[in-house]
C-alpha cells in the first residue's frame, strides 16, 4: 500500500457498520470476477502483496510457485501449478490450498525446501501447508532492541560460517525515526529520518541459538531502506556466500563476501544493476527469495510485489567487475482465473471503444490507467486482459515520487489512481478525469475518433476561485493559480448534476465534505465554480466522508446512481464492501443522504473499495461492480 497506503498496514480502515445504523437489505452475493476464456494470458498475480515460495510443490519435478497474501479479501495461501515443465512457463490459474501466512521465507536447505515464519519452522510444509509449526527462537526476544514493534521479521535458514549447522537469519525492520506522515518542509523535503533495515545472525551453537547482533557491512552495520529481506547464497560463485538484500521500495542491494566461507567478512552494498541500469521492480514493497530457478547453477531472485505479482530476477552466471550479472525482472504470467488489475482497483463501467458493451477503465495502487476490454457475451462477458492507456506515447502512470505522498517517501511509486470518465470538453468524445496520491485533480483529453480513443497528456481541472485556490493544511506544495487540489485518493465524479448540458464534478473537498462543482462557460472555456455543501447527512448537516487530516484523509470511493429505482440519485461507497446511500429527498437545493449500511456481507476491504455500476443483462437495472484492494473485481447481481 502498506496503503500504509497499503499505506500502511491498515491504520486506516475505514469505519464498518455503526450499531444503531439500520442496514440496509442485502442485494445479493459479491461474486469474484473470472475471464470467460481460461486460456487467457495475463501477469500471474495473489491479491495485495505477494509472498513467493518457490518450490517443486507437486513434486513432479519443474519448479511452481507458491505464493502466500496475508490481506483482506484474498487472505490465502495460493498453488501456481507449472503444467508444462518450462524454466519459464505460463502458469496454471491459482488454487487456494490454505490460509495465508503473516510472513512467510522459504531457505534451501540441502536442495530441500523449509519455511519459517514468527521465528517457527512451519514442519512438514508441503503437507500441513503451515498448518503444524515448531517453535525455533522467540522472535520478541529480538524487539528489545527497537522502541516500537518492527513491522517485518523475516527469518530464514543459512549455514552462514559453514560449520555444517543451519543458523538463523532476521531480518527486521524500523520505522521509529521516520515517523510517519506530514513532515515535509515547505519546499517538500522529508525532515524526519529513513527507514531502517537490519539483519539478525542468531547463530547455532551445539543446538542452542545465540543472538550474534545485527550484521555489518563494510565496517558498519548493514542499514536497508526497510524491510531488508535477506537472501545469503553464492551469487558469484566464488565458493562463500554473499547476501543481495531487498527494501521497502524497488532496488536490490549485493554484499559481497570479501571473507572467506567460515568467517564471512561483507563489503559495502552495491546496488544490482545491468545495462539497462539499475534493477528495480515496477512496484514496492518487494520479497526477493534465493533460489534457482532454472536449475543452471546460477542462484537467481524470485521477487514478490505489493500488487501480488511475481518476478523472475535470473542470474545469467556472468560478472561485471566482481558483481553478478542479473537480468532485469520478467513478470510471470498465468491462465485465466479471476480479472485483476494490480491492487486497490478503482473501476468505471464504460463503453470507452463505443462498441455497444461495457468494458471496465480502472485505476490502481501502482498508479496506472488500464482498459479492461469486452469482447462480448452479454450478461457474462468475455473480457481481454488489462492494458495500460497511453496518453501520446506515453504510458500513464501517475506516481508520488519522493513527495508527493502524505505519508512520505517510503510511498514513491505508489500513485492511487482513481477516476471517472465523461465528456468533460463537449466534443462527443469520452475523456478521463483522475485524481491520486497527490491530491491533484487532472484530466486526459480524448482527442481521438468515437470507436478509436487517443488522450492527450494530462491537464488540470480548473476551478474559478475567488482569491487563493484552497488545499488540504498538510500539503506542503501550492496549487497554481485555477488548480484543483483536494484529498488524496478520493473520486472526481463528473456528471452533469444540474443538466445543463455540461458535466459538473462531484467530490471531497480538502475539509472532507462531498461537494458539487458547478460547470459553466467562462472566457477561457469551460471551468468549475467553487465547491457547494449541498449534500446533507440525516441530521441536516454538511455530508462530511472523512473528518480526518493527513495520511487518514481521503480515501472515499464512490458512485452515483438510482439504486432503489425511485427517480433520484442515490450514492454508493466504499465501505467493508459498499454502503448504500439513500436520496431521501431535495429541499432549497439541498440533497440528503442517508446511510443504509452495507450492500453485502462479504468483506472486501482493510483500507477501501471503489464501486460502479454495470447493466450486462440489459434490463435497465443498475448491478454492482466494485474493486478491491486485492486488485479483483467482485460482482453483485441483483
Amino acid at each position: 500500500m502498506k496503503s500504509f497506503s497499503l499505506s500502511l498496514f491498515f491504520l486506516f480502515v475505514l469505519p464498518a457498520f455503526r450499531p444503531g445504523q439500520a442496514p440496509s437489505e442485502p442485494a445479493g452475493e459479491l461474486i469474484r470476477l473470472d475471464y470467460q476464456n481460461p486460456d487467457t494470458v495475463t501477469d500471474l498475480g495473489a491479491g495485495l502483496w505477494a509472498w513467493p515460495l518457490p518450490m517443486d510443490y507437486d513434486g513432479d519435478g519443474d519448479m511452481d510457485l507458491l505464493v502466500s497474501c496475508p490481506d483482506v479479501p484474498y487472505n490465502g495461501l495460493y498453488f501456481f501449478e507449472n503444467k508444462s515443465g518450462k524454466k519459464v512457463p505460463v502458469f496454471e490459474a491459482p488454487v487456494r490450498v490454505a490460509a495465508g501466512l503473516k510472513h512467510p521465507q522459504v531457505s534451501y536447505v540441502d536442495g530441500q525446501p523449509r519455511v519459517l515464519d514468527q521465528g517457527a519452522e512451519l514442519t512438514d510444509f508441503l503437507q500441513s501447508k503451515g498448518a503444524t509449526r515448531q517453535p525455533v527462537y522467540a522472535p520478541d526476544s529480538l524487539h528489545t532492541d527497537f522502541k516500537k514493534k518492527p513491522r517485518f521479521v523475516q527469518w530464514k535458514w543459512v549455514d552462514y560460517d559453514a560449520d555444517g549447522d543451519q543458523d538463523l537469519i532476521a531480518g527486521i525492520d524500523d520505522w521509529l525515526e521516520y515517523g510517519w506522515d506530514n513532515a515535509y518542509d515547505s519546499k517538500g523535503k522529508w525532515t524526519n529520518g529513513p527507514l531502517h533495515g537490519y539483519v539478525y545472525l542468531i547463530e547455532n551453537s551445539d543446538g542452542h541459538y545465540k543472538n550474534r547482533g545485527r550484521l555489518q557491512a563494510g565496517g558498519e552495520i548493514l542499514d536497508m531502506y526497510g524491510p531488508p529481506s535477506p537472501n545469503f547464497a553464492d551469487f558469484d560463485g566464488d565458493g562463500d556466500l554473499d547476501l543481495i538484500c531487498g527494501e521497502f521500495l524497488d532496488k536490490f542491494t549485493w554484499f559481497e563476501n570479501t571473507g572467506t566461507a567460515k568467517k564471512p567478512v561483507y563489503a559495502h552494498g552495491q546496488q544490482l544493476a545491468n545495462a539497462g541500469g539499475s534493477i528495480r521492480m515496477d512496484l514496492e514493497m518487494i520479497i526477493p527469495v534465493a533460489v534457482d530457478w532454472d536449475r543452471d547453477g546460477h542462484i537467481d531472485l524470485v521477487c514478490g510485489d505489493e500488487d501480488g505479482r511475481v518476478a523472475l530476477i535470473r542470474n545469467t552466471g556472468k560478472k561485471k567487475g566482481r558483481m553478478p550479472l542479473f537480468e532485469s525482472p520478467y513478470y510471470f504470467q498465468q491462465r485465466g482465473g479471476s480479472i485483476k488489475s494490480g491492487a486497490l482497483a478503482t473501476p468505471v463501467s464504460v463503453d470507452w471503444d463505443d462498441d455497444g458493451d461495457e468494458d471496465i477503465v480502472t485505476g490502481n495502487s501502482a498508479g496506472y490507467i488500464s482498459l479492461i476490454e469486452n469482447k462480448g457475451g452479454g450478461a457474462k462477458p468475455d473480457f481481454a486482459a488489462p492494458k495500460f492507456l497511453k496518453a501520446g506515447k506515453d504510458v500513464i502512470r501517475i506516481q508520488a515520487g519522493d513527495n508527493g505522498s502524505i505519508q512520505g517517501p517510503c510511498e514513491a511509486k505508489w500513485g492511487y489512481t482513481t477516476l471517472s470518465v465523461a465528456d468533460w470538453d463537449g466534443d462527443g468524445l469520452k475523456d478521463i478525469i483522475v485524481n491520486s496520491i497527490w491530491g491533484k485533480v487532472q484530466w486526459f483529453r480524448n482527442r481521438g475518433k468515437k470507436g478509436a480513443p487517443l488522450l492527450d497528456p494530462a491537464r488540470p481541472v480548473e476551478v474559478a476561485w475567488t482569491g487563493i485556490a484552497p488545499k488540504p493544511k498538510w500539503i506542503w506544495w501550492t496549487p497554481a493559480e485555477n488548480e484543483l487540489a483536494t484529498q488524496w485518493r478520493t473520486t472526481p465524479y463528473a456528471i452533469d448534476w444540474n443538466k445543463d448540458g455540461l458535466a459538473d464534478l462531484v467530490m471531497l473537498d480538502p475539509e472532507g465534505y462531498l461537494v458539487w462543482h458547478e460547470r459553466f462557460k467562462a472566457s477561457k472555456g469551460l471551468m468549475l465554480h467553487p465547491g457547494k455543501r449541498i449534500f446533507m447527512d440525516e441530521n441536516g448537516e454538511p455530508l462530511r466522508l472523512n473528518k480526518k487530516d493527513n495520511g487518514g484523509s481521503g480515501r472515499r470511493k464512490f458512485t452515483l446512481t438510482d439504486w432503489d429505482k425511485d427517480g433520484d440519485l442515490d450514492m454508493l461507497i466504499d465501505s467493508r464492501n459498499v454502503d448504500f446511500y439513500e436520496n431521501t429527498g431535495e429541499k432549497d437545493g439541498k440533497v440528503t443522504f442517508r446511510n443504509k449500511g452495507p450492500l453485502a456481507e462479504l468483506r472486501l476491504a482493510g483500507h477501501d473499495t471503489s464501486p460502479t455500476t454495470v447493466d450486462w443483462d440489459k434490463n435497465g437495472q443498475p448491478d454492482l461492480l466494485v474493486g478491491a484492494e486485492d486488485g479483483h473485481f467482485y460482482y453483485l447481481k441483483r
